[in-house]
């Protein structure tokens, strides 16, 4: 294009180069971290619940009172969905990389203060958690569009799709970790500090010393976030906000022939003509011109986060619902743990692992578009199959474990990958930030409404076979059906979102052409769907 900047057409025509492979690493822990800690959680509620809500009469061990189990399991999406927003928009306003070292800062600070919650009461101990898990939350939410944006802003146009995809597989292996190091902790202190099954002895299946388990696996996230933290703070801005705008040619001339160790040129009258006309967020004009890509983006990412998050953070319940985990009345507390962590351990390694990467390896042959409509749909196919014939599985649960897991194979080589990459893509600069963080804040609003309504939903139909304290829901094989029809409707919404490949930022916004010129450019060469 004759407009396009030389910083930018040298960045959209770079060799991948080992600053590539950094820029993954650096916001790649990010992602490691975040779902190291927003996953993590999952593995130690029946631990909480049998410490602190310990009752000798009762039949079967303490678990998390219904309003406390609400609160630790969604209080981190709602602090997320802040930071997502707020993140987002500051992105926008100061740059990405004033920004990028204070999201991670607060996630190492937060990680460490969960593990340290305390309280003279139950319900104490348990509002401090929540209250640090917040603020985990909300600096977990600001990785998500600054780590995406910086990278598609970073990366050459053929393989952006996949770098960003790598960025966002990290997220599989923060899983993975979780639930390895749920294992190893919950090993030792099995092995050091023995306790019998709670049907034995009620009063002593918990060791006094598993209350450091779970502080343990909470504290352990702070650690790959604070080894990346001094590469964070080295990178330098983005080019592209610095052109595009910071309006300051000069300088991302200068940080790019660093990055590139190329000589560039500042192309300052270049800066001076393209992208003049600075149309806002709510203004008429970028409802024209981004408005159905907004909404694409913002409706496939929540519909898909209400079935990924009910379906990771619920592992364990379905799992003892067809009869995978031994009955916890059957175990200690520390086996207990155990065994939710062998369980998601494998459905991470299996399913949810393999997923990630076979995006990376496909997106710039198939295309977002394709992928995405991919994923919903086997995603539908899987959830019907493990419903419809429910009562099946209870007695063959090596099968259910292989369609479990097949169904996050397909979540994350498909949509809970490219709802991440493309509001990274087809955006202006200087609204990058900002709509990806609207993005995923509807994505977090899913997992609010998947996390917290099959809390309630899950629940058997059976009266007596009910958690304490929880009343009567639609049981798991109907869950799962409207899970179904949420991924459904997931495949609808997709045909909003355009295709990206192969196409540099510039070329898909428009910002590299002259204002006048932009209508008959982008109606041209939109991918139809």
């Amino acid at each position: 294009m004759a407009n396009q900047l030389g910083v930018l057409n040298a960045l959209d025509a770079a060799k991948t180069q080992w600053y590539h492979f950094t820029a993954i690493v650096i916001a790649g822990m990010g992602f490691f971290t975040d779902a190291y800690d927003l996953f993590s959680i999952s593995l130690i509620t029946k631990l909480l619940g049998r410490i602190y809500y310990f009752d000798a009469l009762s039949k079967k061990p303490g678990t998390l009172p219904l309003r406390i189990a609400a609160a630790v399991n969604g209080v981190a999406f709602c602090g997320t969905l802040a930071g997502q927003l707020f993140f987002g928009w500051l992105g926008d306003k100061l740059g990405r990389k004033r920004v990028y070292g204070l999201t991670l800062m607060l996630m190492v600070i937060c990680s460490i203060t969960s593990g340290l919650s305390f309280g003279k009461s139950p319900d104490g101990v348990m509002a401090t958690l929540c209250f640090f898990r917040f603020w985990l939350g909300f600096g977990i939410g600001g990785d998500y569009p600054l780590s995406a944006t910086i990278m598609s802003e970073y990366a050459n146009k053929k393989t952006r799709g996949a770098f960003i995809a790598a960025v966002f597989a990290m997220q599989g292996f923060g899983i993975l970790t979780g639930g390895i190091v749920a294992l190893i902790v919950s090993a030792a202190f099995d092995h050091a500090y023995k306790a019998l099954p709670y049907n034995v002895d009620r009063e002593h299946s918990t060791a006094p010393q598993a209350d450091y388990i779970w502080r343990i696996i909470l504290m352990f996230g702070a650690i790959p976030a604070l080894l990346t933290y001094y590469w964070r703070m080295k990178m330098p801005e983005t080019a592209r906000y610095t052109a595009l705008v910071a309006r300051n040619a000069k300088q991302a001339a200068a940080d790019m022939s660093k990055v590139l160790q190329v000589e560039l040129n500042a192309e300052q009258e270049k800066v001076d003509k393209i992208g003049r006309e600075q149309f806002g967020l709510f203004s008429k004009e970028f409802a024209k011109r981004h408005g159905l890509h907004l909404l694409g983006t913002t409706s496939t990412w929540f519909l898909l986060d209400i079935a990924f998050y009910s379906s990771n953070l619920f592992q364990k319940d379905i799992f003892s619902a067809i009869g995978w985990l031994p009955k916890a009345e059957t175990m200690s507390a520390t086996k207990e743990v155990y065994q939710i962590a062998k369980a998601q351990t494998l459905i991470a390694l299996c399913g949810t692992v393999p997923g990630y990467w076979f995006t990376v390896a496909f997106i710039e042959h198939l295309g977002r578009f394709a992928i995405q409509l991919m994923g919903f749909f086997f995603m539908s196919v899987f959830m019907f199959a493990l419903a419809i014939p429910y009562p099946y599985w209870k007695t063959h649960n090596t099968g259910f474990l292989i369609m479990y897991s097949l169904t996050f194979f397909f979540a994350n080589f498909g949509p809970n990958a490219t709802t991440f990459i493309v509001p990274a893509e087809i955006f202006p600069a200087r609204l990058r930030s900002t709509c990806h963080g609207i993005s995923a804040a509807a994505g977090k609003a899913g997992a609010i409404v998947g996390s917290l309504g099959f809390l309630y939903a899950a629940q058997s139909t059976n009266h007596d076979k009910v958690d304490k304290g929880y009343h009567t829901g639609i049981g798991v094989k109907n869950a799962l059906i409207v899970l179904g029809a949420v991924n459904c409707l997931g495949m609808l919404f997709t045909l909003l979102v355009p295709e990206t490949m192969g196409r540099s930022l510039e070329d898909i916004t428009g910002e590299n052409e002259e204002d006048n010129g932009y209508e008959q450019r982008f109606s041209v060469e939109k991918v139809p769907v």
